[in-house]
């Protein structure tokens, strides 16, 4: 008997784009101000451009922000939750934090906000907001931020001792989809302290500008009114007609999504009801900032209910897009009915989990790449041109930020890294995110790696954008990986590959991959520079600058990415050649550039010049001086491991399929024995008859291993880190133009301001090169197999399979998220709160990267984006571990 197929999935199988079940979504961003999108400064300070002091009274140009919010899928209506507690001097309208200039180690947000749970259809959402009784301590976040030096830590949210006490409200936002257009809100407000105290909760709707700048098909104004208390009539040419009714509301407030010119720029307004009107009203008590008749583009239901201690106060609202006589019949029942369905769906995507911590682990990072997705609007022509109602931007924008991206036009749903801290387009980022997204919604996650593709993103050069500060910046090339990983994902979970997404993908991958052979070779030697490729301040300075010293630099990690690019794109081709035999050219291809560039990753110009280092035994980034000498920069980085990437295993029933890419295979392999030679044991028939093509030979990957398997150097109880520990006790020092330039081992926060200060690779754990680690040693035992072993760790004595330490890897990583054996999560270190408290200990944060020796969470605390790959790692440990047990069973 065929097993029924869950009502979400049934879901997701009737729309594949965002349309239908998928048109409304949490597709609003959590901040807006302080982007480069909403910068029209002359100096391209975009912080202090729109700033969040700014932001309640400004009409954004390029899309909208809120608590929790929805929005349909071009963001024409937008809901969010505002919050007062009757002590702040504004309203809880946005989610604060500060900027690069105001922290020690760059911009964060400064809040406490979980992820929860969500569909991938969006039928039910839950996010839970922590929100402080006292007055939100604005001033002494910024003033205790400032006091500290780049030595010490952030200072949070946690250290103010707003949260002591227990005096917050846990407030739960909940979403759950009656049908495609008709969404049931539920707002649950927990007052967890003893003492009784107020709260006014404001569920906000409001139309996004889009008729303030000056276009003739944007002139109409849609428009909001008021039906007594009870519903706002929504009504948008674009989108259509709704309502969204609210059940016992104590008034409705409206006011216009316009500037406040008077309170910005001392300026007369068009409107005396501005953005800000609903703030001033409730706040500021003044009457006269909201609308007597109940019109306007923006609107608020007002409950204000005080909650005892330990109590809980609900409101519920249901938006939809015909009228309904008794909007809330049956509500809580299609609400229950939702979360079932939401359990049935996981129930499945989670099988072969067992843990019960590890199962909510998981979930809860679904949870976040499914919340993290945003409407993401930047027409760049039309922000360098400036609007024709707008002052014009400076002549300098011209020639300034992504004046050469003028192609580039923006307006799709996209997964952020960090809707608050990185609320914005950023490639490598992307295709992380897509190996999870692949398993609750593999069409989503391969659209995703389609549109950063399309024309209306690649540069005509064949670059991808890289993120929206610098489109130009130079990313590592991973988005062939994350193709491959999605194909596979999706044909294991649906039992046939999608060979026309493959094919569809590699013609706009061979695009990029001409220009980084056209334009990053600059010796024309396969030896690859890419300057920044995401990793800010791993080198001894700013490799996307002008080099102090003149001359070029030949990166261990650019080229490495570069080998790994060219099996990357063999393997696609080697797969599409199984049912289109053609692409067996394009498969020779790819095997003929990956020859050359293990080839001069080898040697340069001779055997006296190369990027390993025999002493050392180790791959170094090398630079190239104006008076034509060369050396070798000594730094154990995670530049040095990459070269790991680029491994790829084919078997013999695929070559036996593809006669003319064997032929060709054999014929290179024959007349150039000095690239053969290069390369691993091709002619050495490994597990199955299996043949590997890998960058680094039997010596050289033990080599690596050791290194990387040492816990003096690069093994972490909690990962990989991104620099060896060996630099803690020997800093690499570089003396330029009379200064000296040190790399240290840096395992928490960055000490230095390059790329902001906000990040760090000088030792922390970061999710995405631990992943693409444990990618590639599995591809090693998938050739070696069990009977190869290794020391792990090194100097241990304990011999095990290259799986096995990829595995014991992945544990380490899991358990900064997972309670030890004193019931302690290493990501909280020392917030005993999260560490203890009833109402925390279970909410998982995920954090853009991790202390190198105590695991803690740092940098951006919502980036599931790549952070999420935890899902992953959960996955397959639970499957190695339920394999293990079977075969020690037989």
């Amino acid at each position: 008997m065929s097993k029924s197929i869950s009502a979400e999935k049934l879901r997701l199988n009737t729309r594949k784009d965002n349309k239908g079940w998928k048109k409304w979504g949490p597709y609003l961003s959590e901040r807006q101000w302080g982007t480069v999108r909403e910068d029209y400064s002359a100096n391209q300070d975009a912080w202090n451009s729109v700033t969040h002091d700014m932001a309640r009274s400004i009409a954004y140009r390029w899309g909208e922000e809120g608590i929790a919010g929805i929005s349909d899928n071009k963001s024409h209506i937008c809901f969010a939750l505002a919050f007062w507690n009757h002590n702040d001097h504004i309203l809880k309208e946005r989610l604060f934090g500060l900027t690069g200039s105001e922290s020690n180690h760059g911009e964060d947000v400064k809040e406490l906000y979980y992820y929860l749970d969500s569909t991938p259809t969006h039928s039910y959402m839950k996010m839970l907001y922590k929100y402080p009784i006292n007055s939100y301590p604005y001033d002494q976040l910024v003033s205790e931020s400032r006091k500290r030096s780049r030595l010490e830590p952030e200072y949070e949210i946690l250290d103010t001792g707003v949260f002591d006490n227990n005096e917050y409200f846990d407030i739960f936002i909940e979403y759950s989809k009656a049908d495609e257009q008709d969404i049931l809100i539920k707002i649950t407000a927990h007052n967890r302290s003893k003492k009784a105290a107020p709260l006014t909760i404001l569920p906000t709707v409001w139309f996004r500008n889009t008729w303030s700048w000056g276009y003739e098909n944007y002139k109409y104004k849609p428009m909001m009114t008021g039906v007594a208390k009870k519903a706002i009539d929504i009504d948008n040419k674009n989108i259509g007609h709704y309502k969204l009714y609210c059940e016992n509301a104590q008034e409705l407030l409206f006011c216009e999504n316009e500037t406040n010119f008077e309170r910005l720029y001392k300026v007369g307004n068009a409107s005396p009801y501005c953005k800000d009107g609903i703030n001033d009203y409730i706040v500021d008590d003044k009457k006269t900032a909201i609308n007597p008749n109940n019109i306007g583009t923006k609107a608020a239901a007002r409950y204000t209910k005080t909650i005892k201690g330990g109590d809980s106060y609900t409101v519920r609202l249901r938006l939809v897009d015909h009228s309904i006589l008794e909007p809330f019949g049956g509500f809580e029942d299609t609400m229950d009915k939702r979360i079932r369905e939401g359990n049935q769906f996981y129930e499945e995507v989670q099988q072969g989990v067992e843990n019960p911590e590890l199962l909510k682990i998981q979930r809860q990072a679904y949870a976040g790449m499914l919340w993290t997705k945003q409407w993401y609007y930047y027409n760049i022509n039309e922000w360098i041109k400036g609007d024709p109602a707008m002052p014009k931007p400076s002549e300098y924008r011209k020639y300034g930020r992504n004046a050469g991206w003028r192609h580039m036009y923006s307006a799709n749903i996209l997964s952020m890294p960090d809707k608050w801290e990185y609320p914005w387009f950023a490639a490598w980022d992307l295709a992380f995110h897509t190996l999870p997204l692949a398993r609750v919604d593999p069409d989503f996650a391969k659209r995703q790696l389609a549109v950063v593709l399309r024309e209306y993103y690649m540069h005509p050069n064949g670059q991808i954008p890289a993120y929206e500060w610098s489109f130009s910046d130079v990313n590592p090339p991973v988005h062939a990986w994350a193709t491959w990983k999605v194909y596979e994902i999706d044909k294991e979970m649906n039992g046939k590959g999608d060979i026309a997404f493959l094919e569809k993908i590699f013609h706009k991958l061979l695009l990029n991959f001409t220009w980084w052979v056209n334009l990053k070779d600059e010796g024309g030697n396969n030896i690859f520079g890419g300057g920044f490729l995401g990793m800010d301040n791993i080198g001894v300075f700013d490799r996307s600058a002008t080099l102090p010293t003149g001359g070029r630099l030949e990166q261990a990690d650019g080229t490495g990415w570069m080998a790994m690019y060219s099996l990357n794109m063999l393997r696609i081709a080697v797969e599409i050649a199984l049912e289109r035999p053609v692409y067996q050219d394009m498969a020779s291809k790819f095997f003929e550039h990956f020859l050359h560039i293990a080839g001069a990753m080898q040697s340069l110009g001779g055997d006296e010049i190369s990027l390993w280092d025999e002493e050392d035994q180790f791959y170094y980034d090398m630079l190239h001086l104006p008076n034509n000498n060369s050396m070798l920069l000594k730094i154990r980085s995670m530049v040095g491991l990459i070269p790991l990437f680029a491994v790829e295993v084919l078997n013999p029933e695929m070559l036996e399929k593809l006669p003319d890419f064997r032929r060709r295979v054999e014929w290179v392999l024959a007349n150039r024995p000095d690239l053969a030679s290069l390369i691993s044991r091709w002619y050495e028939s490994g597990k199955g008859e299996s043949r590997l093509l890998a960058i680094l030979r039997g010596h050289r990957m033990k080599m690596i291993m050791k290194r990387m398997f040492d816990e003096t150097e690069f093994l972490s109880d909690f990962g990989i880190r991104s620099l060896s520990k060996y630099h803690l006790e020997y800093p690499y020092q570089f003396r330029v133009n009379g200064d000296v330039l040190r790399v240290d081992y840096t395992p928490a926060e960055s000490t230095g301001s390059m790329f902001g200060g906000n990040s760090n690779w000088r030792g922390p754990i970061w999710f995405p090169m631990n992943f693409l680690l444990i990618d590639s040693l599995m591809k090693f035992q998938e050739y070696y197999g069990n009977d190869y072993e290794v020391e792990y760790p090194t100097n241990s004595g304990n011999m095990v399979s290259i799986k096995e330490a990829a595995i014991s890897i992945s544990e380490r990583l899991i358990n900064l998220f997972t309670e030890n054996s004193e019931g302690r999560r290493p990501m909280y270190e020392k917030y005993e709160k999260m560490q203890s408290d009833p109402h925390f200990k279970d909410l998982i944060l995920f954090n853009e990267y991790f202390d190198g020796d105590t695991g803690k969470g740092l940098g951006a605390a919502h980036q599931t984006g790549w952070t999420g790959l935890v899902a992953e790692l959960i996955l397959s440990v639970s499957k190695a571990e339920k394999n293990s047990f079977k075969e020690a069973k037989i």
